[in-house]
């Protein structure tokens, strides 16, 4: 991403030479930018200056406007600065150039090796982010695709003869980047059944690494190059790291930095995963000397923005720069709760949350957090899945709870609306935030977040102060609302895939290697320069935090025993389905697998694994859902994952995208009761028979990702709590032991015990109008404007064993 706070002097002389050109003209030139850089002391003109700019029109080559941005920086503008003066003078031109030439154009989702049966269909995708309209163009070898000027080249009946090498070109104008190379194999179909379906299906140890990074000691200047390279299918995808963090676009399996310095010094290992797998490569240490080289190196990336414009012979490697030091703080562990809710059932429906939730939830696991993700939430459900997340917390652990939905907030006291809310609803029938921060403080831990994306205007309904115990004085404390009291937030009605304000402008900060406070500082000031929204919505920080704690720390555990046990908590609430194949007695073989799209939202796919030649064509459909489960129809058995409901989750993260299949999206999976169970049903035809012959099989795959908490139950507080220093875990327990034997159904809790509340002392009637009044929802924004970059692809859940109990069912984890 672009850094806009680098001087102006940083742009290229030929992207000077074209901003002075725009800047040449008599109604909104270089005179309208002096005047719009008075606002800054240094950077304002005399009138002997502006004189001097005036007669460069006499020289023959002479130009004002390149003259003014000479002096411009000279006096140390930036280029944000620059940007702004040309909005307010409305060049829309000069914006739009600046733009061009500030932002790079990277490629945010690669094409990926395939092979794929001859005759079917291949898809290859490659996605760039940076300038508006960027251009496509995909070769095969070093020849240009006819028509291949889209971001997916679609081969529709794969033969020998396109069989090969793959790459695309993006550009913005003269500026381009190419991608990888990307092996496209055509299997024959005299290949064994066996052999085509562990082609497309990975094998239970389906990810390798076959070459660990190698520890190196180098100078000061010199290239630091690790590689790692690993087997899977699906194919790898690759996150290095140093000192335990996360390096920045360093998601190939070649990790470049030129001219390291000794800050580049320390321990870098990668992470390589794919949607069923994930494994750490071997820790190395790099160790970098004084320099004893005085030449200046030139970086990757200058090169990829000249020269030639045809496929490069060899891959290209993405060079990043040093990295922060790393904190003296640490977190024993990290977890985070996101809550979003869109479908009100008495209230205005939102959009934004979805997309809120999932972008943060690929930010956050980033970050070594324990995320767990939830749409559309009813009170009780609130409630369990904050009871629950309670019992992920203890002492130095960092806790983060976010909220995007309707809310509202009176004397100081902040509430998270479900969706079952009444019309005119009040604080029972609500979330108490500061409620839940009096529990967090219980449990000892270094860092307690809140991010609450929703509106904070008076309750007119609501009389109630609530009253709680005494709290302890702990300075850990960051609350970050997305607007201020008594204040509106606003979501921008542009598409399911845009996200709200807040997020818009989080996203790009919380990867920062910053205190909290500072992140969120940044982000206040991001927000406050959105036109669309000053005077409506400006982000409010609330903190007590005294230490220099980042959400960034590296995770330092001090009790093996009790991060096992947590381990296991968290796993519990992403547990998959085993993918599995169905035998016919018609001879086809149909193949069922899963995906997560959010902790209570899971996709099923199905396609035709194998069929007689007698057949002509088959589909296998699914079926008479469990009870309990809402079902949307129209998002059962569909073509694409669009068609079936599901627009943020990416198909590449399935085995084999361009393989045909068949999709069914399930929702509120917290309401599940009982085991899920459906009907497959095969409808095919044989070639010499006109009629549609049917089978049928159930399958039940027990309680997938969060329907194993129960969260529909009412569950009493001090019944659910656990304290994890009374955890007898061994340390040397194996992840799995005492999980081979589940019972076969969950335990369901069949207490008379009523449901807590967070309110344990009684409210007092305060002096507010009594008149009743339906709450107000948040507003929408129909404008393109501020319009929030498109959204991540979400990180894979990894399928553990099947586990059938919830978390405050702790007694389960003392067995271990």
């Amino acid at each position: 991403m672009a850094d806009w706070n680098l001087g102006v002097g940083t742009l290229m002389e030929t992207h000077l030479n074209g901003l002075a050109v725009l800047l040449d003209n008599a109604k909104c030139g270089w005179k309208q930018l002096a005047k719009a850089a008075m606002d800054q002391p240094r950077l304002r003109c005399s009138e002997s200056e502006l004189t001097n700019c005036s007669l460069q029109v006499l020289n023959c080559s002479g130009s004002s406007g390149r003259f003014l941005l000479d002096m411009l920086i000279e006096r140390g503008c930036t280029l944000v600065f620059l940007l702004q003066c040309l909005r307010k003078m409305e060049h829309h031109e000069a914006i739009e150039y600046l733009t061009t030439a500030v932002e790079q154009i990277e490629i945010t989702v690669q094409p990926q090796p395939q092979q794929a049966l001859e005759g079917s269909r291949v898809v290859l995708s490659c996605k760039g982010s940076g300038p508006p309209t960027l251009g496509y163009q995909w070769f095969k070898g070093k020849e240009e695709i006819p028509g291949g000027s889209g971001p997916n080249l679609v081969v529709p009946f794969l033969t020998a003869v396109e069989q090969g090498h793959y790459i695309c070109r993006v550009n913005h104008g003269e500026r381009f980047i190419f991608s990888n190379w990307a092996h496209v194999r055509v299997i024959r179909s005299g290949n064994s059944s066996s052999e085509a379906s562990s082609t497309f299906f990975p094998a239970t140890s389906g990810l390798r690494i076959i070459y660990q990074p190698r520890q190196q000691t180098l100078s000061e200047g010199e290239d630091l190059i690790l590689r790692c390279s690993a087997e899977a299918n699906p194919p790898p995808q690759y996150q290095w790291y140093h000192n335990k963090k996360p390096l920045e676009r360093a998601v190939n399996s070649k990790l470049k930095i030129p001219g390291v310095t000794t800050a580049d010094r320390g321990s870098y290992y990668c992470r390589v995963f794919n949607l069923y797998h994930e494994i750490r490569s071997e820790e190395v240490h790099i160790n970098i000397g004084p320099s004893s080289m005085t030449e200046v190196w030139k970086s990757d990336d200058e090169d990829l923005s000249i020269g030639s414009r045809r496929p490069p012979s060899s891959f290209f490697d993405l060079s990043i720069g040093s990295t922060r030091p790393p904190s003296s703080f640490y977190a024993t562990d990290k977890v985070a709760l996101l809550m979003g809710n869109m479908n009100y059932l008495h209230h205005r429906q939102l959009r934004a949350p979805m997309a809120d939730v999932h972008e943060l939830t690929n930010l956050l696991r980033q970050l070594d957090f324990k995320v767990v993700s939830l749409l559309d939430l009813n009170w009780q459900e609130m409630h369990s899945a904050v009871t629950e997340f309670l019992l992920l917390l203890h002492r130095g652990v960092y806790g983060l709870l976010y909220f995007a939905g309707h809310g509202y907030e009176n004397y100081g006291n902040s509430f998270m609306v479900p969706i079952d809310a009444p019309a005119s609803y009040t604080s029972e029938h609500c979330l108490w935030v500061q409620g839940v921060l009096h529990r967090m403080q219980e449990r000892e831990t270094g860092l307690n977040v809140f991010l609450l994306d929703m509106c904070r205007k008076r309750n007119l309904n609501d009389v109630t102060i609530p009253r709680p115990d005494p709290r302890k004085v702990t300075a850990n404390i960051v609350f970050g609302y997305a607007t201020c009291v008594d204040a509106e937030a606003y979501e921008v009605n542009k598409d399911d895939l845009s996200n709200g304000i807040f997020i818009s402008y989080l996203k790009k900060r919380l990867m920062e290697d910053e205190k909290v406070t500072v992140m969120l500082d940044r982000v206040a000031e991001d927000m406050g320069r959105c036109r669309i929204t000053r005077g409506r919505q400006a982000l409010e920080l609330r903190s007590n935090l005294s230490e220099r704690r980042a959400l960034t720390d590296k995770i330092q555990s001090t009790d093996c025993s009790v991060t096992s046990a947590r381990n296991l908590q968290w796993a519990i609430a992403h547990v998959l389905p085993e993918s599995r194949t169905l035998e016919f007695d018609c001879g086809v073989k149909v193949q069922l697998g899963y995906a997560a799209e959010f902790s209570n939202i899971m996709i099923i796919y199905t396609r035709i694994l194998q069929k007689p030649k007698d057949i002509d064509h088959c589909s296998a459909q699914l079926s008479n859902f469990s009870e309990d489960l809402e079902i949307d129809l129209k998002h059962t058995n569909q073509e694409s994952l669009e068609e079936a409901g599901s627009i943020l989750f990416s198909i590449d993260f399935l085995p084999q995208p361009e393989v045909p299949k068949l999709y069914t999206r399930l929702k509120a999976l917290q309401r599940l009761k009982k085991e899920l169970t459906f009907t497959v049903c095969l409808h095919y035809q044989y070639s010499n028979l006109e009629e549609e012959v049917q089978e049928r099989q159930t399958v039940s795959i027990g309680k997938p990702l969060v329907s194993k908490l129960n969260l529909h139950e009412p569950t009493c507080s001090s019944s659910s709590s656990f304290d994890f220093n009374s955890s007898s875990l061994p340390e040397s327990a194996p992840y799995t032991q005492g999980l081979c034997e589940p019972s076969e159904t969950s335990t369901a809790s069949t207490s008379a015990a009523p449901s807590w509340s967070y309110f344990s002392n009684p409210g007092e009637s305060s002096e507010v109008p009594t008149s009743k009044k339906v709450n107000l929802p948040e507003e929408n924004l129909d404008t393109d404007e501020c319009q929030p970059y498109s959204a991540t692809k979400s990180l894979p859940y990894a399928p553990v064993d099947d586990i059938t109990f919830r978390f405050s069912n702790m007694q389960n984890f003392h067995s271990l």
